[in-house]
């Protein structure tokens, strides 16, 4: 099921938050109950046939949990626990997402022909690193017991189970817990339906706005200068409002249940260095890859070069993670070296005199962004070969066409780069801080009630409007 549907925005949200409700006037276990069941049906109205796999996962890794929390085991024996959930979880995600991917290039290499067509469970990637998460936590003795039904709501909690953020346990279990999260805050419920509507907005009328231009470079065969550069940028900001509208959307329904979710975006476009690309990109993520992989691989505690080698590690597991193709491995291979490059340009290259601060950061700002739309090039692109053509094609000024379609084209773009680097964010705009209770406190002071109110109703009317019958999250996929 889609946030951006009617089915969800009409019928299933409203149904669960009254049950959820009704519900908690009668009990603290119930409503936790009702929405581990309701997220559970969320999750088969789309994908049905995995059900079964997503209750044994949830089956297996609280089982493996409860032994490393609870039972009194030896060191060897709580690392065979671990050991034994790890390769667990892993072989899972292997087995359905790059059992294909391996085929096919053992097909190339051999000549063979073993076909290999699995289909890919939605949201298994997110599910398998929260729980990963949690039994790692749980080995370093970081976890208290939790009760089965909060665990399960934990990992199927409907606004992260499909496309993020990726959730942790010591931040969502015990709001799980809390009584004051059973009855309604109507405060809570505006500001969510605020945000929720920001988000609808930038997926229904920004993202899949600008998705048609995005086969100027990457459905042609021989895209020009600026075709190219049009079709990649095009895609660069489809793809920031898809994700961005997604973690609002996720954070405004999440609120209406007076549960806060992690901030997963936070305007990644305007960093002025790749470190701080990936500080506000896909956060959750980023701070998964750095406690639960680049750290314990060494970090930066073993010198500068096994540094560099634990960042590319690092980066090329976290572009395999986004999908089993060579795409999103040169993905992840660019992403490392440029966070080498960085690293490295901050250890060798002295400040510059405060004179020239902010013209370095201008410049850091425009050089990061141009790597990421390079990097997103592959990221979109069919093929390595395809992606090659695009690249060929944004690095060759003679070939320029500039028609009348790319001319609307530049100016649309145009608009949306104004969006990015001039608007603010959602979570500046509303106050919102993980954990913070005090969203919208400006909003409940009445000082931009009747502004804010306005542009929420616009903008949940407008995206209302703009659902397509079919438009999926980009991060869907993954």
């Amino acid at each position: 099921m889609l946030f951006n549907s009617y089915a969800f925005i009409l019928l299933f949200l409203p149904v669960v938050l009254a049950g959820y409700f009704r519900l908690g006037r009668r009990s603290n276990l119930a409503p936790v109950v009702w929405l581990a069941l309701a997220s559970i049906t969320f999750y088969a109205i789309g994908s049905w046939q995995f059900v079964g796999l997503l209750l044994l996962s949830i089956a297996f890794n609280y089982g493996v949990g409860h032994l490393l929390i609870v039972a009194e085991l030896t060191r060897p024996q709580r690392k065979a626990a671990l050991a034994l959930g790890l390769v667990g979880d892993l072989l899972v995600l292997g087995i359905f997402k790059y059992a294909g991917f391996v085929a096919e290039n053992i097909n190339a290499l051999l000549g063979t022909h073993v076909a290999v067509h699995i289909l890919l469970p939605v949201g298994i990637s997110f599910y398998t690193f929260t729980q990963i998460a949690f039994l790692v936590d749980a080995y370093r003795g970081q976890v208290a017991a939790y009760a089965l039904p909060h665990y399960a709501l934990f990992v199927t909690y409907f606004p992260h189970l499909i496309a993020g953020p990726i959730l942790h346990h010591k931040d969502m279990i015990p709001q799980f817990e809390h009584e004051e999260t059973k009855r309604p805050d109507g405060h809570l419920m505006l500001c969510g339906i605020i945000i929720f509507a920001i988000g609808l907005f930038k997926k229904t009328c920004l993202a899949d706005g600008i998705q048609p231009l995005v086969a100027l470079a990457f459905e042609a065969r021989s895209p020009s200068f600026d075709q190219a550069w049009l079709g990649a940028l095009a895609y660069t900001f489809q793809l920031y409002f898809d994700f961005s509208g997604y973690s609002d959307m996720a954070i405004g329904i999440s609120l209406l249940f007076g549960i806060f979710l992690p901030v997963n975006f936070n305007s990644p476009y305007r960093a002025t260095s790749i470190v701080e690309f990936w500080r506000r990109w896909h956060m959750t993520l980023s701070q998964f890859l750095r406690d639960y992989l680049y750290i314990p691989l060494g970090g930066n505690r073993r010198g500068r070069v096994l540094r560099y080698v634990n960042l590319m590690i690092t980066m090329l597991l976290g572009g395999l993670w986004h999908g089993a193709a060579w795409t999103f491995v040169i993905w992840g291979a660019l992403h490392g070296a440029y966070l080498c490059i960085n690293h490295a340009f901050n250890a060798l290259v002295p400040n510059g005199p405060p004179l020239m601060a902010r013209p370095a950061r201008i410049a850091g700002a425009v050089l990061t962004f141009l790597a990421v739309v390079v990097a997103w090039v592959f990221f979109r692109a069919a093929s390595v070969e395809w992606a090659l053509r695009v690249l060929r094609a944004m690095a060759d000024p003679a070939n320029l066409v500039l028609g009348r379609e790319e001319i609307a084209a530049l100016v649309q773009v145009a608009i949306y780069a104004a969006l990015v680097w001039l608007a603010p964010n959602t979570q500046g705009l509303m106050g919102y801080d993980h954990g913070n209770r005090a969203v919208g406190e400006a909003l409940r002071a009445g000082r931009t009630r009747p502004l804010v109110l306005y542009a929420a109703s616009l903008l949940l009317a407008f995206g209302v409007l703009g659902i397509q019958s079919h438009s999926e999250f980009i991060y869907f996929r993954f």
